[in-house]
């Protein structure tokens, strides 16, 4: 618990942490946060990075002139372009034996979310979960594992990074140093996560309600044979 709430706590205020991490790295905050970025997106067991909110700080910061805005977003899409393809490959290579075993932070419904996303979707899935906090991190994952032609993965994989870091860092960049927004920075992350969300609840529940309905169809053939 007191995990979840310290990583909350750098999600609603990471305007604050980002400049508590300035003012003691300087420079080297670059290369921390393409490690951050890279891991979201890279890493199978760190799907609770903060993506959407931290590089919307950033482009808060980049507008102040703390961040070169061309650098930062030249380093952060290498980031997000590089963490897939490495996800990817980790799926293909030995994300079946990870699925057969016991991992804490590789849960059955995350991979399903998944799944339920690519059922829809198909290939766009890879540029479409980019902006969906959990699915971004499993989406390459699991197009690994279903050995997706890895060109046509790339391709998807460069756009869906460049516009998902893009998106949100000059969001951050023109509206992140508004007054109305740096005085509710916090509530703001929250809609951003928000929004972030929705898509993956929407196709959740139309799939629950797929199946009740099938379950209810099922039933009623049932009775009727009976």
């Amino acid at each position: 618990m007191i995990l979840i709430s310290k990583l909350l706590d750098v999600i609603l205020h990471v305007d604050k942490y980002l400049g508590t991490l300035l003012s003691v790295v300087g420079n080297w905050t670059y290369l921390i946060l393409f490690f951050i970025i890279f891991a979201e997106t890279g890493l199978v067991f760190t799907p609770f990075l903060p993506g959407d909110s931290l590089l919307f700080g950033i482009g808060a910061f980049a507008a102040q002139g703390y961040f070169s805005l061309l650098l930062i977003l030249v380093l952060l899409c290498s980031a997000a372009i590089i963490g897939d393809s490495v996800n990817y490959w980790i799926g293909a290579h030995v994300g079946k034996r990870l699925l057969a075993g016991k991992h804490r932070f590789i849960k059955p419904e995350h991979i399903e979310k998944t799944r339920l996303f690519y059922e829809k979707h198909g290939k766009k899935t890879i540029i479409l979960a980019r902006f969906v906090p959990i699915v971004r991190t499993f989406a390459p994952f699991v197009a690994g594992i279903g050995r997706m032609n890895y060109p046509v993965f790339l391709l998807y994989n460069i756009t869906g990074g460049m516009l998902w870091v893009s998106l949100f860092i000059l969001a951050g960049y023109f509206f992140g140093n508004i007054p109305f927004v740096q005085e509710n920075f916090g509530l703001f992350i929250i809609g951003i996560i928000v929004v972030s969300f929705l898509p993956m609840v929407i196709e959740l529940g139309k799939h629950l309600v797929k199946k009740r309905r099938k379950a209810l169809g099922e039933n009623e053939q049932t009775v009727l044979e009976k």
